[in-house]
């Protein structure tokens, strides 16, 4: 039921200054009791068909929540093991065994990442198996900022490469982790296995299974109300996987409650990836392909208080309150995420500040080609010190991601992955310099004003939209992804659309972003040309920054 290991705990959390200990004790451990009325529920659920399993079994059982459920639940298993970190829950959990004479109960303080589930279980009965619980709802990245102990083996658990191993995409919740290993451990028992957990982590399980390709026989996901349960604000469920040896499905209709029979949407796979809504993708899976550009991600730099400006009436002042006088080619118009889904057009108040013009380059050379910007980086050595995120590691001082020729670009267009709702922004250029946007947004740099209007409307428009729609999550943490966004086949879409239309819609965008005459430079006869890569505009530009670095070194 989400138990936690106080022990030791709070003398090391008063030591760090971490005066809200319960707080931070219960983030450590996701340490939310599941209450009995909603055990109740999960279990009336599972057990609505008529099922009965001989044998169950609560990784993390808390006080004893799903314990006393299954107990009271006719008719209860022949066996229920349960293991937690926390001795005073163990005793609680235990003293359940002396009240139900018809079930053997056995709990034992364990690290349930420490226990071998082949071997380490020791079944004294056999039957169906069901693993049932609420395990902790914490990531380990939150861990890590608590410095928790209350860890799996660190690997790579679902063999990521390259920087995905080392940034996000290899945060998981520690339930994600305990699904893995019940997957992976259990597979030879064809348990059922139902956890409440967030919906995020279900679809991350389900989607490990199918590119594994577990033995899943079937699936499924009830919504559940997290804020009245649990008083916290995020998307979560009930999520149930039977493994089996029969033929693999990947599919899980998505119920709204506990009490629904009938599923909202159905999350499957289509080619190999997820797909939100089937019934919904159906309508426009033509354009569910590849992108022929390349979608880009914006300037990441960790370092806010500093690297990033607001240019002022009396000049530009940095997040910390100090006047900041550096050299100006260094500092760009900058739109962040929230910015950019409500970005009409200029003015942009926002600057940032980028030492490199490509992915580790030498920054010390801007101690003589920028020596006012080199000294207030070194001025501010302490904030670049805090970041965590060991990318920076071996980089040159002052380091930045997200960054490269196609930051330059004259042309952008840009999408927050923030928000659930994708609004596509063309960009152009704004007081002369071209738009960085921050890691949260992603975009497609552009050769002219006329391809970034016209990808802007492809974008926008329905078909894409929808698409969008159908493949995305919006409950989760960032619903806008480089990875969905790689998967609109805008050729595709461009056949939906018609041409007057299309032209309608795109030319006044392209003639407000400036540097075009439709008299002078026509739109081409065959549209498709302007979803080819563009190279020129981003050559050309390399060159005038070269320049600009020799010019400075000489002077």
């Amino acid at each position: 039921s989400g138990g936690s290991n106080t022990g030791g705990r709070l003398a090391w959390l008063a030591q760090r200054g971490l005066k809200n200990w319960r707080t931070c004790l219960k983030r450590e451990f996701g340490d939310f009791q599941t209450p009995p009325a909603l055990v109740d529920a999960v279990l009336d659920r599972l057990m609505a068909e008529g099922q009965r399993w001989g044998r169950a079994l609560e990784p993390t059982c808390g006080s004893g929540h799903f314990i006393s459920g299954l107990l009271r639940h006719y008719p209860p298993p022949d066996q229920v093991l349960g293991f937690d970190l926390n001795p005073d829950y163990v005793a609680e959990a235990a003293s359940l065994a002396g009240t139900f004479t018809s079930t053997q109960v056995r709990v034992a303080q364990a690290n349930f990442f420490a226990l071998d589930l082949r071997h380490d279980l020791l079944w004294q009965t056999s039957g169906q198996l069901l693993v049932v619980g609420n395990p902790p709802w914490v990531t380990n990245a939150e861990l890590g900022v608590l410095g928790s102990a209350n860890l799996p083996p660190k690997h790579n658990l679902k063999g990521l490469t390259g920087l995905e191993a080392r940034t996000g995409s290899a945060n998981f919740d520690l339930a994600e982790s305990i699904w893995l290993k019940l997957l992976r451990e259990l597979a030879s028992e064809q348990p059922t296995i139902a956890l409440l957990c967030k919906t995020s982590v279900a679809r991350s399980v389900l989607q490990f299974a199918h590119d594994q390709r577990l033995g899943v026989v079937e699936a499924a996901i009830y919504r559940i109300d997290a804020a009245r349960w649990f008083g916290v604000s995020v998307d979560a469920c009930l999520f149930r996987v039977k493994l089996g040896s029969g033929a693999a499905c990947y599919e899980a209709p998505v119920y709204a409650s506990l009490e629904d029979t009938a599923p909202e949407t159905v999350i499957g796979f289509m080619t190999g990836r997820m797909v939100r809504d089937l019934r919904a993708y159906m309508g426009v899976a033509a354009a569910d392909g590849g992108s022929a550009l390349t979608w880009r991600q914006g300037v990441k730099h960790d370092a806010a208080s500093c690297m990033e400006l607001l240019n002022t009436p009396l000049g530009l002042r940095n997040k910390l309150g100090e006047e900041v006088d550096v050299e100006g080619e260094y500092v760009y118009p900058l739109l962040k995420g929230s910015d950019l889904f409500h970005w009409q057009g200029p003015p942009i108040d926002r600057r940032v500040i980028l030492p490199q013009r490509r992915l580790g380059e030498d920054t010390h050379q801007l101690a003589t080609i920028a020596p006012q910007l080199w000294r207030y980086l070194e001025d501010h050595d302490e904030v670049f010190a805090r970041r965590k995120s060991s990318i920076y590691t071996h980089q040159p001082p002052y380091s930045i991601f997200g960054i490269g020729l196609y930051s330059f670009a004259p042309y952008k267009v840009a999408v927050s992955g923030l928000h659930k709702m994708p609004r596509f922004r063309a960009i152009g250029l704004a007081s002369g310099q071209p738009v960085m946007l921050d890691d949260t947004c992603y975009f497609i740099p552009c050769q002219d004003a006329r391809q970034a209007a016209m990808l802007a409307t492809l974008l926008n428009h329905q078909v894409a939209q929808r698409l969008i729609a159908a493949i995305s999550f919006p409950d989760a943490k960032r619903p806008i992804t480089k990875s969905i966004l790689e998967r609109i086949d805008l050729s595709a879409v461009l056949e939906f659309t018609d041409r007057d239309a299309l032209l309608r819609s795109a030319s006044p965008i392209a003639a407000r972003l400036g540097g075009w005459d439709e008299d002078k430079v026509p739109w081409p006869e065959d549209l498709g040309r302007l979803l080819e890569e563009g190279t020129f505009v981003v050559k050309k530009l390399h060159s005038r920054v070269r320049q600009n670095q020799m010019s400075l070194a000489l002077s």
